[in-house]
């Protein structure tokens, strides 16, 4: 009678395919890395040089200098913290609107019965599927029938409409995970619906909420589709509209307009990296200690 026998690899074997796993796995990220980081360095490198170094070769390092002028004479602009503070108020009441809306519609999704709810949910969860661009048409109508152009209620709202969706299911998942028991015991103790929602629910679900008001941030701190939409005022615009006023008035002057480039990605850059490990704790869905 014959006996099957299972192969075992041998110890060097299995440490050859561990080394070939990691070198693809280093491989991958490495390239994945290049590709992200390609623009900014572009950025900073073009910023850093004269307008003919950058066409002749855009990923070479300064050979003339570093010229911080690029830099200095955008900083020194009037018009560039004009820009600064319009993208700040859209940013910050965007973000604001978000977080508050989004954790309202969440507590009821998540704690409150009632009929049609899960209904009422996936309809708001529809709204995943479309994006800006699809509605953009039927957007600027109502955008224009409430005379809302070069206002900037007319970019807030239609970003804080679209963020909704996403930011409402993220906190819901953190709401629901949230043992029904605390809630009792908080109602035994005296406390209202409301107050277990300002003062349990939204400190336990601080995580999630720091994610959807990162991205949030990043959002409106970069968003340009709107803005172009929307505001026809040169002085209404934010940074990323800015930049056209600097490309007409520089001409061709690639160097000074890859300054204003990095000076606009550098505060999503730095606060991404801080709010980073929020980000990804809030989308895996945190954790409950008790």
């Amino acid at each position: 009678m014959m006996r099957s026998s299972t192969y075992i690899p041998s110890p060097t074997t299995l440490k050859i395919r561990r080394g070939l796993s990691l070198a693809l796995k280093y491989t991958i990220l490495i390239i994945v890395c290049m590709i992200v980081v390609s623009p900014i360095l572009t950025a900073i490198l073009g910023g850093l040089r004269t307008t003919g170094e950058f066409l002749a070769r855009p990923f070479g390092l300064p050979t003339r200098g570093i010229q911080w002028e690029n830099f200095t004479s955008i900083l020194e602009d009037s018009i560039f913290w004009r820009s600064v503070r319009n993208s700040l108020y859209i940013t910050l009441a965007s973000t604001a609107f978000t977080v508050i809306l989004s954790s309202t519609m969440a507590f009821v999704f998540s704690r409150i019965q009632f009929k049609g709810r899960e209904v009422l949910f996936n309809i708001l969860s529809l709204g995943l599927l479309f994006p800006l661009g699809i509605a953009i048409l039927p957007i600027f109508l109502q955008i224009r029938a409430l005379n809302l152009t070069d206002s900037y209620w007319g970019v807030v709202m239609p970003l804080v409409a679209f963020s909704l969706p996403g930011s409402t299911i993220i906190l819901r998942t953190f709401f629901r995970a949230i043992p029904s028991e605390l809630e009792d015991a908080s109602y035994i103790d005296g406390c209202t619906r409301i107050g277990f929602f300002v003062y349990i629910l939204l400190p336990l679900a601080r995580p999630a909420i720091t994610a959807i008001a990162t991205l949030q941030v990043i959002a409106g701190w970069n968003e340009y589709f709107l803005s172009l939409l929307v505001f026809t005022d040169s002085k209404k615009w934010p940074l990323t509209l800015g930049l056209m006023q600097f490309q007409g008035q520089y001409g061709t002057d690639w160097a000074r307009i890859m300054a204003y480039v990095t000076i606009l990605i550098i505060p999503a850059v730095i606060f991404y990296l801080f709010a980073e490990k929020y980000i990804v704790t809030g989308l895996t869905g945190g954790e409950l200690k008790g």
